[in-house]
């Protein structure tokens, strides 16, 4: 194949003829020498059968953050080549460069490094790697078809694991859960807790946790202390239907349920409660159960990466029949979800009543902050924007009237900003722990 080069050098050239006295003979002629460049140039061009290439670098890589990946390229063949090599993927990986220029002596072998800034999550393969062999000249260059490309190129996957960034108050959280497991000495006693052992009574103690029947047999005043409730299941529900892609701030609505299922899968595994997954919309889209607690998050985490919104309504009947037909120990159910009225009437509610019943159940939807402002009294000059205020008080009230369904139905409700979503469900899942509600 031929390159710039080559065109340029036919431009320059093929206008000088025209000043001869036999100008077609001429072009011939600069047509002939051209072509023979090129061609002397393709001859002396190296082999691509000798190149092998090896990839290395990161498998698993935080949305937000860089990941990095090296190409080996060694030469067997025993003569030099001069190649251009283009190493594409998926363009949401972020790769950069692209290009790279290397110079291969025989044997030898030269590592090229792709930077990789990923803006989505989930699985970010390599797509192909193309080279060219170029001759001294730079006016042609071998290539070989693009399957023969793809054929020799490494597979490679980037696993990009969601967005985490209420990562900044998991200190927090996890304080109170050293509380709640009698790390830090605490005071008083939860209801419906498991009991842990007794000790002297100190001033402070609350007198109704005093055992007097204990208190007679060691001949002084003995209290009982009490621990939070272990080995707890408690259910992540995923709604990745057509709510789900609704953008919410800069993200879909799904990166921030992923972010508050993530922040509650750390609290509840540092808390020996058993997590589990169950994403879905018109059918499963994933599920992760059983394991130990410290295979359980790793696998949790990799399920999320993979989850995309997809734009069918959401079968809730699938959720009920999920969830009721395993074993009937009470759980924690937290499902999340947008709290639209359509979905909540026609899909949720028909079925909230069988779960409440078995279960304990929390309803977290994320509240799009642009409609509160839309809402907000303010000067209103123009026609269109009272029409968009009164639409704006409409769905609030309209997510209040579901708020409050949910409730009477037996499910507790979270409904938060994006902002500060995932410490709201921590501190509901909190307050249960602390009060034996599991």
């Amino acid at each position: 194949m031929i390159t710039r080069r080559f065109a340029v050098l036919l431009l320059l050239g093929l206008p000088l003829p025209a000043l001869l006295p036999a100008p077609w003979l001429a072009v011939g002629g600069v047509l002939a020498l051209a072509a023979g460049l090129a061609l002397v140039d393709l001859l002396v061009a190296g082999p691509l059968d000798g190149v092998e290439l090896r990839r290395d670098g990161d498998r698993t890589v935080w949305l937000g953050n860089t990941a990095t990946t090296t190409l080996t390229v060694t030469n067997t063949s025993g003569r030099s080549i001069r190649l251009s090599l283009r190493d594409s993927w998926v363009p949401s990986a972020g790769a950069g460069p692209l290009s790279h220029e290397l110079w291969l002596e025989p044997d030898a072998a030269e590592t090229v490094t792709t930077t990789l800034v990923p803006t989505r999550h989930g699985d970010r393969p390599a797509v192909r790697v193309t080279l060219r062999s170029r001759g001294p000249l730079g006016f042609a260059y071998r290539q070989r078809r693009r399957a023969w490309n793809e054929k020799i190129t490494p597979a490679w996957t980037l696993r990009v694991l969601p967005r985490f960034p209420s990562r900044r108050i998991l200190p927090e959280k996890l304080a109170r859960i050293r509380v709640l497991d009698g790390t830090v000495v605490t005071r008083g006693r939860g209801h419906g807790t498991e009991f842990d052992v007794l000790r002297e009574y100190v001033f402070g103690d609350d007198v109704r946790s005093i055992d007097w029947r204990a208190s007679a047999r060691h001949h002084d005043v003995v209290v009982r202390t009490w621990r939070p409730e272990r080995d707890r299941r408690v259910y992540c529900v995923l709604d990745t239907g057509r709510t789900s892609a609704v953008r919410v701030g800069d993200a879909p609505r799904l990166d921030a349920t992923i972010d508050a299922a993530l922040l509650l899968s750390v609290l509840a595994a540092r808390a020996d409660d058993k997590v589990d997954l169950l994403a879905l919309d018109a059918s499963v889209r994933a599920r992760v159960e059983g394991g130990g607690h410290r295979v359980q998050l790793p696998r949790l985490i990799d399920a999320m990466a993979s989850l995309e919104p997809a734009l069918v309504e959401t079968d809730f009947s699938l959720l009920a029949r999920e969830l009721l037909r395993r074993d009937r120990k009470r759980a924690l159910v937290v499902i999340f979800t947008a709290l639209d009225t359509a979905p909540m009437i026609e899909g949720l509610l028909p079925v909230l009543a069988r779960l409440a019943a078995r279960h304990k159940v929390i309803v977290a939807g994320v509240r799009d902050p642009a409609v509160a402002r839309m809402a907000e009294v303010g000067e209103r000059s123009k026609a269109a924007d009272v029409h968009v205020a009164a639409a704006a008080e409409r769905v609030l009230f309209e997510r209040d009237r579901v708020r409050d369904v949910l409730g009477r139905s037996g499910a507790t409700v979270v409904d938060a900003d994006a902002d500060t979503f995932a410490g709201k469900v921590a501190d509901v899942y909190l307050l249960l722990k602390a009060t034996g509600r599991l």
